[in-house]
């Protein structure tokens, strides 16, 4: 769809010059990538996290080894992070507040389920 969004933009910027043309291309470029995509991609990978950890106590194990595995991968790359809004995935710390926000819901909704 951003493809198809850009290819429609190039096409009504006939009467700009090369040069102004890339540069508006390029602009668009970065905030489709920056402001639509990769909070997109972010999205999945937070839903993923919160599925997986329904997982997780469906077969038993404790929900907080979650919380306490981005921990360990947090300290592990202390100060090499991307900013969070260059990247395709949370930041640790992003994953570790949500795991724990959801280890509460998760745990009671299985638990109703029997």
């Amino acid at each position: 769809m951003t493809q198809t969004a850009m290819l429609g933009v190039q096409g009504s910027m006939g009467d700009l010059d090369y040069g102004q043309q890339r540069v508006l291309m390029g602009l668009i470029g970065a905030g489709a990538q920056y402001g639509v995509l990769l909070p997109f991609s972010r999205s999945h990978e937070s839903e993923a996290d919160h599925v997986g950890l329904k997982y997780l106590v469906r077969a038993g194990y404790d929900p907080q080894e979650a919380a306490k595995f981005w921990t360990r991968m947090a300290e592990s790359t202390q100060g090499g992070a991307t900013p969070e809004f260059m990247s395709t995935h949370p930041l640790h710390e992003t994953r570790i507040r949500q795991l724990q926000e959801w280890i509460p819901e998760v745990v009671a909704s299985e638990q109703s389920r029997g």
